[in-house]
């Protein structure tokens, strides 16, 4: 079956950095795209990052573009995200997501990031 395992969050002061690792299996991973969410308290989902199977190409929402790095490993089967520059409003819980199909949406549980002084 399909599974998703994100690593890495923690407590971190503004301006610092952390690396999110989402390790999958259950499915070809290298032939799919591969994506970040997060989620703050009391706000809707939203996507942060995503990669393209051989991961030539990237794309990130605007408020983290030129601090956050999607990146992917096809041989040990891990998205990557790293963060640089933390800001207080990265605050969230961040997922890792798998599109397989039309119905077919695979979720991870999440790590919790939390950036505070």
């Amino acid at each position: 079956q399909v599974q998703l395992v994100e690593s890495g969050g923690g407590l971190v002061q503004p301006g610092g950095s952390l690396r999110l690792s989402c390790a999958a299996s259950g499915f070809t991973f290298s032939t799919y795209f591969m994506s970040w969410y997060r989620q703050a308290p009391g706000k809707e989902r939203e996507l942060v990052a995503l990669i393209t199977p051989g991961g030539g190409v990237t794309n990130y929402r605007d408020s983290v573009k030129g601090r956050f790095t999607i990146s992917r490993d096809n041989a040990k089967n891990t998205v990557y995200l790293q963060m640089n520059s933390l800001k207080a409003e990265d605050t969230a819980r961040y997922y890792c997501k798998v599109q397989l199909g039309v119905a077919q949406v695979y979720w991870g549980e999440g790590t919790q990031v939390t950036v505070s002084s």
